[in-house]
């Protein structure tokens, strides 16, 4: 059966895509393990399988995605039915809960992963085909061609990072000696057997490929499912890994929707599952699962500017960058931008709007928005406008000239000014700190006596991931970092939300749930456990006697 998955959309007049992603004139060939070509089109369709017991495999029903760009059906998805979901059962049911390497058991499987992820960074470095994974995101979820290249060139830099005996560094153990002659306690790195992943469409390959590498790498078997909106890439990357060596049986791939992955992870009762995307599905999950779970969740993301002003000119493309790149659909886009009132002298906001204005549909600097509709988000800023004192800064309008369909949003780069006095009410606040995962901010000014309120905002704000603080004053930096706490904070005056290097942690604090993604200190957290094995070997002291019962 095959039905249009976001149903309803008559296709639209085509447009031909390619000018949105061919930098050059050049033919872009596909790599030899690829099996789509990059310029997948309603007229050269593709269709993405799923994987279990080392077998790629379809379902009973196929479902069409739409060309985020002109609504033409051209992705066909073989979505797993709950009545499909068996296989993928049973396959994480084999899975012992040792997993399928340990510090005991089959360690030549670190050595293993060490030299896939050595293979991988040298095919992924290869120019033609971190193009063609750089070009694919973009059909499938449209940034600028510098957005996913910088994802690929991520990528390709993690793998580097575990070559060669890193896998295996992270399984380092340690020793403490006991109480006496032949007693020692042993902490070791533990996998947890059978696990799952899943992970949301705004970073089709970077956050995919860093989490499940980690999961192979401490020794688990993950099921993994990617939005199937995007999906495609992360099918291709895994066909890229099993040229590299990746056995096929290590990894499940399955395409449903949201209600039979439910049922999957009910059923199938992985030991471990990591989650990236919404608060209120991670809640959810959190019961479902009984705790047995790891999140990165949706965030509202806020940046304080301090009160030295200086460097005006980068301030404002930093806000801008991070505001509106990828169209404001990353976890850790600025949601909203606190100025101190010296700050009104300068020609910060209107930089930012420059700026803004700037980016177009042309190169892909703004885009679909592919949770949103435009008429939700215009419906948002409507409703702040509403606040006393709220105005509209620049944007606010639908993006002109497009054929987007009008299941995902369309939306010019926007900013609203909400007075900070104003947001702080409580029938204000739940409205103004809505997140809305696309071209969107609001924008307040506080003064510095007000510095107390401007925290006490962004500690009431939910599952906020990232932050940033403007400033190069000690003193300022101080008080702002000790009273606040979320995921990652950039302080500086070069701070940014979305500009972090390759390799840092990235994740929620303050929540016991809270997962990390990249590095060793990440893999460890999320992909292993903590197991004791204490030794006690002798010798029994000479002369022993039957002691008296105590």
């Amino acid at each position: 059966m095959n039905r249009i998955v976001l149903g309803g959309i008559t296709a639209r007049a085509h447009r031909a895509t390619s000018g949105f992603f061919l930098g050059s004139s050049r033919t872009l060939h596909s790599p030899s393990f690829a099996t789509v070509p990059v310029d997948l089109s309603g007229s050269q369709p593709a269709e993405v399988n799923n994987l279990v017991q080392g077998q790629w495999k379809t379902s009973s029903t196929s479902n069409w995605l739409l060309d985020p760009l002109n609504g033409d059906p051209f992705i066909k998805v073989a979505e797993v039915q709950e009545s499909e979901i068996k296989p993928f059962v049973d396959s994480l049911s084999r899975c012992p809960k040792h997993g399928l390497h340990n510090p005991f058991r089959a360690q030549e499987r670190y050595l293993l992963f060490g030299e896939i992820s050595a293979k991988s960074a040298q095919i992924l470095g290869q120019p033609e085909v971190s193009e063609y994974f750089a070009r694919l995101i973009q059909r499938v979820s449209p940034k600028s061609f510098a957005q996913a290249l910088g994802e690929v060139t991520v990528t390709q830099k993690f793998l580097e990072n575990f070559s060669g005996d890193q896998v295996r560094f992270l399984a380092r153990s340690f020793a403490v000696p006991g109480n006496y002659l032949g007693q020692q306690s042993h902490g070791y790195r533990w996998p947890y057997g059978p696990v799952a992943i899943i992970t949301p469409f705004n970073f089709p390959m970077e956050i995919p490929v860093l989490q499940l590498m980690g999961a192979l790498y401490m020794g688990n078997k993950p099921i993994l499912k990617v939005d199937s909106k995007v999906s495609i890439v992360m099918e291709q990357m895994l066909r890229l890994l099993h040229d590299c060596g990746l056995p096929k049986e290590d990894v499940d791939f399955i395409n449903s929707d949201g209600k039979t992955m439910n049922k999957l992870l009910i059923e199938a009762k992985p030991q471990m599952t990591l989650f990236t995307g919404s608060s209120r599905v991670a809640d959810k999950l959190a019961v479902d699962l009984k705790g047995r779970i790891k999140l990165e969740d949706a965030g509202f993301d806020w940046k304080i500017l301090g009160p030295d002003v200086q460097e005006v000119d980068y301030v404002a493309w930093v806000c801008d960058q991070d505001a509106y790149a990828c169209s404001g659909q990353k976890c850790s886009a600025q949601s909203i931008l606190f100025i101190h009132e010296n700050w009104t002298a300068s020609e910060l906001l209107s930089k930012i709007q420059h700026l803004a204005e700037r980016r177009t549909l042309q190169d892909l600097t703004i885009g679909p928005v592919l949770t949103f509709t435009t008429e939700s988000m215009l419906e948002h800023v409507d409703s702040l406008l509403k606040i006393p004192g709220s105005k509209l800064l620049f944007g606010g309008q639908e993006l002109e000239n497009h054929s987007i369909p009008k299941i995902y949003g369309a939306l010019k780069p926007t900013a609203v000014f909400v007075p900070l006095e104003e947001m702080l009410k409580p029938h204000n606040f739940e409205l103004a700190t809505k997140e809305i995962f696309g071209p969107f901010q609001i924008v307040t000014y506080y003064k510095h006596d007000q510095l107390t309120e401007v925290l006490d905002v962004c500690e009431r704000m939910h599952a906020h991931l990232t932050a940033a603080v403007v400033s190069n004053d000690p003193l300022f930096l101080q008080e702002v970092l000790g009273k606040s706490v979320n995921g990652t904070t950039y302080a500086g005056i070069r701070a940014r939300t979305t500009g972090a290097p390759q390799n840092h942690w990235f994740g929620p604090a303050g929540d016991p749930r809270g997962a990390g993604i990249g590095t060793p200190e990440a893999i460890k957290l999320v992909w292993s456990c903590h197991r004791e094995v204490i030794l006690d070997i002798g010798p029994v002291p000479r002369n022993w006697e039957l002691p008296p019962p105590s």
